[in-house]
């Protein structure tokens, strides 16, 4: 299905951002994936594990409120060029309960799991299409009330983020070899 140009954009920051992130743990041993720069820090696996949950839970906010609203939904507007941008985000910040990861998934399935996540999330990006995603909010816990096209948008920086953080741990003093 073809998108608006917002959300083709949108969908382009997505993959190229995912492009990286599996090219960068492509290949990993299980040693690799379950290693920590630090015991106060995330290991690749849990990282990954943490992409997933947090790419599922936006996809589960989505249909959440497109489910809930009064039909029939607004469509998607013609004069809408860009998504608002997201004030307040800052990289770093402690994730709350319901995405932190769990440690020791075996690699293959973390891979396999991130994977379907994005493919659901295509899905669920072409639903947002059809609607004017600016009358969808909900609240974040930290940066107050965002719009469905801004809670895509963290998203995707939020997977950038991340992949800025695997390229760490793999660059970090005592990275296993293999």
């Amino acid at each position: 299905m073809p998108l608006p140009p917002p959300v083709e954009a949108l969908w382009q920051e997505l993959e190229t951002v995912r492009t990286q992130i599996l090219k960068e743990v492509e290949g990993l041993s299980q040693r690799q994936a379950d290693w920590r720069p630090a015991p106060s820090e995330w290991s690749v696996g849990e990282i990954i594990h943490h992409l997933t949950i947090a790419e599922i839970g936006t996809g589960k906010l989505t249909s959440k409120l497109l489910k809930e609203a009064p039909h029939p939904l607004p469509p998607f507007p013609a004069d809408l060029k860009a998504f608002a941008p997201i004030t307040g985000y800052e990289s770093g910040a402690q994730a709350p309960d319901v995405v932190r990861p769990e440690a020791g998934h075996p690699i293959g399935e973390l891979v396999a799991n991130i994977k379907a996540a994005r493919e659901r999330s295509r899905q669920t990006l072409e639903r947002v299409a059809t609607v004017d995603p600016r009358q969808f909010k909900w609240k974040h816990f930290r940066l107050g009330e965002l719009d469905l096209g801004q809670w895509w948008l963290l998203q995707a920086r939020h997977d950038a983020d991340h992949f800025e953080q695997l390229r760490a741990i793999k660059a970090a003093p005592g990275f296993p070899k293999s």
